[in-house]
């Protein structure tokens, strides 16, 4: 009754739903290819889709993509791209190939399974994240790997982070051999440096491919190295191509596009001129796609245009000892 004693209260009418609130949020992965020292292209990348508001469900890398990946997915926003630029730029070819060239020659002469220790490999994967397993990471992350016994892609998604990023990144006959989860295992590159297909295995509307896999064939040859990247970057530009065509109905692919960068295999100088480069180049693209625009508008609030600011170096943590 109502209280004037008249008969039933109205029924309230039901709140009519947005037809934006009522629709689901697009399923979003980045997949983040292998590429040496190319990788730090991937910085600038990042940072242009962390600024426009697209956030991952999933991240897949494999080699130094993986490390990337492994750093945003620990912190999402800007502090960890920012915390990654500053370990890229911070980097000599020394300390991720260590040793000189007569230790190199040595290596060979006595037919030894690698060219350098992964002690520099090491030290990046530690100050790139905190993270200490997959469990740490926010966002969920996925590593390739190759068994070099099978043959057969490995796909780590569990369990302790930094043996499966070093077997993702371990580029045979350069680095040492990783025994992890009883098996031996090295890049994930020579199989798959740009795992798109991964990221279709469960539901998802967008991927995002950060590939500059493909500027190693473009390198001049000044080392047998530059040989052997070139090489592969041919093979896994080839498979890239073949997962595309069977991409499922429904699902966007949108790839970033990368600077020119031709600087050999030991070269990681100029680093904040490539992560700049990648950064405009990529914010350009997202600014000429829908997604990135839809984004964009659902957070403009919370928005921030940042130049990344590059701490002071820090001291580096002693070596640690190899993986398995």
């Amino acid at each position: 009754m109502s209280r004037h004693g008249r008969g039933t209260d109205r029924v309230p009418a039901r709140p009519r739903r947005s037809p934006r609130a009522a629709r689901p949020a697009p399923k979003v992965a980045f997949v983040l290819s292998g590429g040496g020292n190319q990788g730090i292209a991937q910085v600038g990348q990042l940072r242009a889709l962390v600024e426009a508001g697209i956030r991952p469900d999933v991240i897949v890398g494999c080699s130094v993509g993986a490390l990337n990946g492994a750093a945003l997915a620990y912190a999402p926003n800007l502090t960890g791209v920012a915390r990654l630029a500053n370990v890229w730029c911070s980097l000599t070819g020394n300390e991720v190939f260590p040793g000189s060239r007569l230790s190199r020659a040595w290596n060979v002469v006595r037919r030894g399974t690698h060219l350098f220790t992964s002690d520099g490999l090491q030290l990046v994967i530690r100050e790139a994240t905190p993270a200490r397993s997959f469990a740490d990471l926010t966002i969920p992350l996925r590593v390739i790997a190759a068994d070099l016994d099978s043959g057969e892609e490995v796909v780590f998604a569990r369990g302790p982070l930094e043996p499966a990023l070093l077997a993702s990144a371990a580029l045979p006959g350069v680095f040492p051999i990783v025994a992890h989860d009883r098996r031996r295992l090295v890049d994930g590159g020579i199989i798959d440096s740009v795992p798109l297909w991964h990221s279709l295995c469960g539901p998802v509307d967008v991927v995002y491919v950060l590939n500059v896999s493909a500027g190693a064939a473009s390198r001049e040859f000044r080392s047998p190295l530059d040989v052997v990247m070139a090489s592969f970057a041919h093979s896994r530009n080839l498979r890239f191509e073949i997962e595309k065509r069977f991409v499922p109905d429904g699902v966007r692919i949108l790839e970033l596009p990368r600077p020119d960068d031709r600087r050999d295999l030991f070269d990681f100088s100029g680093g904040e001129a490539i992560i700049d480069e990648a950064y405009e180049l990529a914010r350009d693209y997202l600014a000429g796609t829908s997604a990135g625009d839809a984004a964009r508008a659902a957070n403009s609030d919370s928005l921030r245009r940042l130049r990344l600011r590059l701490p002071a170096r820090r001291s580096r943590p002693e070596p640690l000892s190899a993986a398995g």
